[in-house]
């Protein structure tokens, strides 16, 4: 090759270099993508574009699907208590007979959130219930006539009042008040007829509430808690409000869901107290003995509820997130199992005035509907039947429970988590969204999720929803695994899955993205920080983005209880182990796109959390959309935000995940 040839590549080699060096500089010195931002109604939306009809139509057959909630029988007999939506929020209704016609008693913009009959003979027939403005959770306790409508508000308005409990005649009601930025808890009592004329009977520092009143009224069980596994019980002497201790314990104890005998000398409730598991508890309030009757089961007793009567207790169990429901005598003896019923979870068992009939809720897969059982005689009937948008109920997809192992051992062998897998029909290799719970003392259950079914049927993605060490559900020691130092140890259990995925050959470990919602939205920015490499996408809601500004800024009367899950910010390790591994501090690591989703008004992970992690992965240059709704708080609870939300992440993930165009 001649000099001058020579010379000739060599100067079109530099020059080819210089132009791709010279464009790599452009792109560097470029500002960060401009952030298109629309704002309709109370929504703000960046990045977001706009949904084409044909996926909102689809769409709308799902979000329009409801259940309904069983609350309480009426003192006479004559109906039951539910809550569910006709409108944008969930409200109080009547029905007077099975699959009968709904009475609405409540028309709230805001939903409606605990209720129940006062019990008794009154001259007015009033139903307690509670809401909150605009997801503030400062909820208010109201009586309402339900014969003409009148509404009574009796707490201050600037509080925030939870866990109202009647005493049996329904003279009496009592519940817990604190103030947003206080850690102190006040236990108020009320006379129902009257009942803004209040008297405090408890104030102290931790997270207090009611439990039950004796049948004489003179005492309140009461709760004290202090962590997932450690719940105090406590007596209060309402005519000097003197309290005591049930059974103090060195270690932790959980006693919870208290209820006295009819005669008033004991008092039954929910212990772990020298078990694994959870068990039904009766202790005498004359001898100081307490006593397990049910003790011999390996899952949890989730609640327990006894007949006004005091001869039958009944109970649910959760057997790996499916409930078993079980009734035994209060005298003691063996357990009788319940009548067969859907896979899925029981709610808000509570038996009738009479003691005749247990009524609940049973959230399924394929609904949430309310149910009573009159004992002993027939299986339960269904009051009410969830409509599910014109949808086939018996084409949504049940979830497999598969378990398979993580990267640490137990006793010489690898320890086991478990996931419930949707997977889609007629999908050779099915991308895959793995859906992380909240808590992180809670548990992903085969629960009835329209969106979830939308996923699987419209989208064809598989849902992969785990339960990560931390869970309830698997034993006391299980949900301590992932506690202060441990935490990233959960998000290991990710990368579990992930392998798991990898080894099925019908799910595609190419095409994998992450979602979760408050706790599980910091597991899904962190997924996305630690995999990286491995996730097409992520989709963080109401998710805590670095644990010191969270602590900081969470609601008071959350801040001790969430330190006792999360390590105390105030130890100097422990601060510095929490800044190491929140989201926010490994910001750099996310080049996958995200969505966050964010309520405006959230007490518990306040909406600065996710404008932090927002402004630094787009200063990161990573690609990042976001909805913020100014009248919601943890979570989204008007339908119309809600179905935006989940537009928005149909669009996501069909854009970032399967790669397909909206159009």
């Amino acid at each position: 090759m001649s000099d001058v040839l020579w010379g000739l590549l060599m100067f079109r080699l530099v020059a080819v270099v210089a132009a791709v060096l010279a464009a790599g500089s452009i792109a560097l010195a470029q500002p960060a993508p401009q952030v298109r931002r629309v704002e309709k109604g109370n929504l703000v939306l960046e990045n977001i574009p706009d949904t084409p009809a044909w996926l909102r139509e689809r769409l709308r057959l799902y979000q329009a699907a409801r259940g309904s909630v069983f609350l309480d029988f009426a003192p006479d007999g004559r109906g039951i208590l539910i809550q569910t939506r006709f409108a944008e929020t969930n409200q109080l209704h009547k029905v007077e007979a099975p699959i009968g016609m709904r009475r609405q008693i409540t028309f709230y913009d805001e939903p409606v959130n605990t209720a129940q009959y006062r019990p008794g003979k009154w001259p007015k027939r009033e139903i307690l219930f509670s809401r909150d403005y605009f997801g503030n959770e400062l909820f208010q306790l109201y009586l309402v006539d339900e014969k003409n409508g009148n509404v009574v508000r009796f707490t201050d308005g600037k509080t925030r009042n939870t866990s109202p409990v009647f005493s049996p005649d329904g003279k009496w009601i009592a519940w817990s008040s604190v103030a947003s930025d206080s850690g102190r808890y006040r236990i108020m009592v009320a006379d129902a007829s009257e009942p803004r004329k209040v008297r405090m009977v408890l104030e102290e520092d931790g997270s207090w509430s009611p439990g039950a009143f004796s049948p004489d009224g003179q005492t309140l069980a009461a709760v004290r808690t202090n962590s997932v596994n450690d719940q105090q019980m406590w007596l209060v002497d309402l005519t000097n409000n003197r309290k005591a201790q049930i059974k103090p314990s060195p270690v932790k104890v959980f006693r919870g869901s208290p209820a006295f005998s009819a005669d008033g000398r004991n008092l039954f409730y929910i212990s772990d107290d020298d078990s694994e598991f959870r068990h039904v508890a009766r202790y005498n309030l004359g001898t100081d003995d307490e006593d397990a009757l049910v003790s011999d089961l390996v899952w949890d007793v989730e609640a327990m509820e006894l007949a006004p009567n005091g001869r039958t207790i009944a109970f649910s169990v959760n057997e790996g997130g499916v409930s078993r429901l079980y009734t035994m005598a209060a005298g003691g003896g063996r357990r009788l199992p319940g009548p067969k019923l859907a896979p899925g979870e029981l709610e808000n068992l509570r038996f009738s005035a009479d003691s005749r009939r247990l009524g609940f809720t049973l959230n399924g897969t394929a609904g949430r509907d309310a149910f009573v059982w009159d004992l002993g005689k027939r299986p339960p009937v269904a009051w009410t039947d969830s409509e599910v948008g014109g949808l086939e109920k018996s084409a949504f997809v049940e979830p497999q429970l598969v378990e398979y192992d993580t990267f640490d051992e137990v006793d010489g062998k690898k320890r086991r988590i478990s996931s419930f897998v949707y997977k889609p029909k007629g999908v050779a290799k099915a991308p895959v969204l793995i859906s992380i719970h909240g808590g992180p003392e809670s548990q992903f259950r085969p629960n009835f999720n329209a969106f979830i079914q939308y996923l699987v049927q419209e989208l064809k993605i598989a849902v992969v929803a785990p339960n990560v060490r931390g869970s309830t559900g698997y034993g006391k020691y299980f949900v301590e695994l992932d506690n202060a130092n441990r935490r990233m140890d959960s998000v290991k259990d990710i990368g579990a899955t992930l392998a798991w995925i990898g080894a099925q050959s019908d799910l595609d470990a190419r095409k994998v993205a992450v979602y979760g919602g408050s706790y599980g939205g910091f597991m899904s920015y962190a997924a996305m920080v630690e995999y990286n490499d491995r996730l097409a996408a992520g989709i963080s809601v109401v998710g805590i983005s670095n644990f010191l500004t969270f602590l900081n800024n969470t609601s008071g009367y959350r801040r001790d209880l969430r330190r006792a899950e999360y390590g105390d910010d105030r130890d100097g390790r422990m601060r510095e182990y929490l800044q190491r591994i929140s989201p926010l501090t490994n910001v750099a690591r996310i080049k996958r796109p995200m969505l966050i989703i964010q309520g405006a008004n959230d007490p518990r992970v306040p909406a600065t959390e996710a404008a932090q992690m927002l402004k630094a992965i787009r200063a990161n240059r990573a690609e990042a959309w976001y909805m913020l709704a100014k009248d919601e708080g943890h979570g989204f609870q008007k339908k119309a935000n809600r179905d935006a939300q989940n537009a928005a992440i149909a669009a996501f993930l069909k854009l970032k995940l399967l790669g397909q165009p909206l159009q």
